[in-house]
This record gives C-alpha cells, structure tokens and sequence, in this order.
C-alpha cells in the first residue's frame, strides 16, 4: 500500500485530510475508509478519526482505480423541440451531466447523440447545453440550449429569476401550514460536505426561497406544491429537512433517528417550467407525474 503523511500540525478529520491529499471525491474517500481501502497507521480506523503530520495514511491502489463509463445514450422523453432549445421529461435515476465516480450514461450522452452539435454549446464541455439541473433521483421538465445564442437567453433567464418552476413533493408528517415561505440560506457543510440550511440572521450562505402550499393531507405525509425563487444545489430537500418534513425517498438529508422510506427514487417531480424563448414567447412546459409516483400515492395508507 502507498503511505502519505497528513501536512496539518493540528488534528483534522481523516477523510477530510484523505480528499485533499489523493485529490479524490469525499464520498469516495469515506467509502475507502469503511472498506478498509485507506487505513491509518496500518489499522483500520473510523471516517472520523482524527489525523496530524506525526500519522501514516496508507491507501490501497484499488481507490484508484476508475472503471470505464458507459456513454450509451438513454432514450428521450421529449416535451418540445425547435431550433433553440430541447425540452425533455428527465426520468429518475440518471445524471443529468457526468459527476466524480459515475459509470453509468447521462441525461447528457443521451442529448448529444439526439443533437450533436450541442457539443460545442455552453461554457463547460462536461456541460453541453445545460442551463439548470434536477437531482439524479427526482424527474420532470428539464430545457436545455442548441446553440449558443440560446445558452446565454435561458441562462440569463434563471439568473435573473424570470422563470417559473413548480414542484410536486411528498414529503413525511403532516404540515402545520397549509401554505408558507422557507425563506433560508443554504452552504455547503465543511463537515460533511453536505448542503445545510442556514437562518438569514446568521448571514452566511447563499440565498434561498421556496415557497409552499400543500395539496393534500395523509395522516402522516403531506403532498405538496413547491415554486422555488432561486435555484441551490438540492433546495427543496434541504429546506423540507430544515423544517422537519424531509422529501419521502430521501436517503441524504433525513431526520436522525429515522429510517427513510425506501420509494427507490426522491418523491420529488418538476412539474412545470415557465419561461421565455430564445424567439419572445413565454410558455409553459409540463411534465405529469410518473406512474411510480402515483402509485406510491395509492399505497400512502400502506406507509
């Protein structure tokens, strides 16, 4: 096995020390760590252990290893189409653009192979067209640009908060409003690397509005209607969890102490986008719920 020597004089958490050394994803380093791959002075050791420059780290040559990925292009569910822009239903369970330690097709392979000269559009070559994003276990309607002129009209207009985005979500426990605003900022934990909430007064963090009203009531779930002003990696999850009604599926950002329900995907659908075109015309996409989600709406008394 290889051995690296930490840099920090004071104690630092092992994973986070092992992310920065082997230049690899925290989630693949914590990973490592369980399965005995990365070690620290020879024995195995918690993710949490801490670590100075008087320690060993020793790493196994099989945390490097990367398997070759699988560009076959996934089908298209697609919702509109013109010379500017392609519309598409994305379903659960894909990637929108690849990500650190990702083997399997993306929404992406599949637009390109749909529209090749996507390729060159946009202001990341990992990101060919893509102006917004939806979670890897959530669906719905999802624009992306042809060409460059339009990259840059829909991309000012999510920058500009000149769209409209309406969720469907289920979330655990039923609401005490019928309808309110989640008005908190969210960051990236230094801890974790998950993405927290945070209360305005603390100023930190970037800005973040949801605003909901609730569908219907369960005895012990709540379905609900989210519009989201601003656009954070993973918002709606984290302000539901913020509030004590985590999003039904979610595995990341749950109660602790509770087990989440398996639904095998996030109970969360992008349900409709408004927004103008490239050509002056303001429209509105949709995408209806998918029957998996329906059916785990027949089976709520069941839950």
């Amino acid at each position: 096995m290889p051995t690296y020597t930490p840099k920090n004089s004071e104690p630092q958490r092992l994973d986070s020390v092992a992310t920065e050394l082997l230049a690899l994803s925290r989630t693949k380093v914590q990973k490592a760590i369980k399965a005995g791959q990365i070690l620290l002075n020879g024995e195995p050791v918690p993710v949490k252990a801490l670590v100075t420059s008087e320690d060993t780290i020793n790493v196994s040559d099989d945390v490097f290893y990367i398997p070759e990925r699988d560009t076959s292009p996934p089908d298209l569910d697609i919702i509109f189409e013109n010379d500017d822009v392609l519309v598409v239903n994305k379903p659960d369970g894909i990637l929108v653009h690849d990500a650190p330690g990702n083997v399997s097709p993306t929404l992406v392979d599949g637009l390109l192979a749909h529209c090749p000269q996507m390729k060159e559009v946009g202001d990341d070559a990992a990101r060919p067209g893509i102006v917004h994003r939806l979670d890897k276990y959530a669906s719905g309607v999802l624009i992306t640009a042809k060409t460059q002129a339009a990259f840059a009209h829909l991309k000012k207009q999510f920058s500009e908060r000149l769209t409209t985005k309406k969720y469907t979500v289920l979330v655990e426990n039923r609401m005490e409003k019928l309808e309110d605003t989640i008005d908190f900022s969210i960051e990236r934990s230094k801890s974790t690397g998950r993405m927290a909430a945070k209360p305005r007064s603390q100023e930190s963090g970037k800005e973040a509005i949801s605003h909901y009203d609730v569908i219907k009531q369960f005895p012990h779930h709540s379905l609900l209607d989210v519009r989201i002003e601003t656009g954070r990696t993973h918002q709606i999850r984290v302000h539901m969890l913020a509030i004590g009604h985590p999003v039904v599926g979610d595995t990341l950002y749950r109660l602790k102490g509770k087990t989440p329900r398996d639904i095998g995907r996030l109970f969360l659908h992008a349900r409709e986008l408004t927004i103008t075109l490239p050509d002056g015309e303001t429209t509105v996409f949709e995408a209806p719920l998918p029957a998996k989600l329906e059916q785990v709406l027949e089976d709520i008394p069941k839950l």
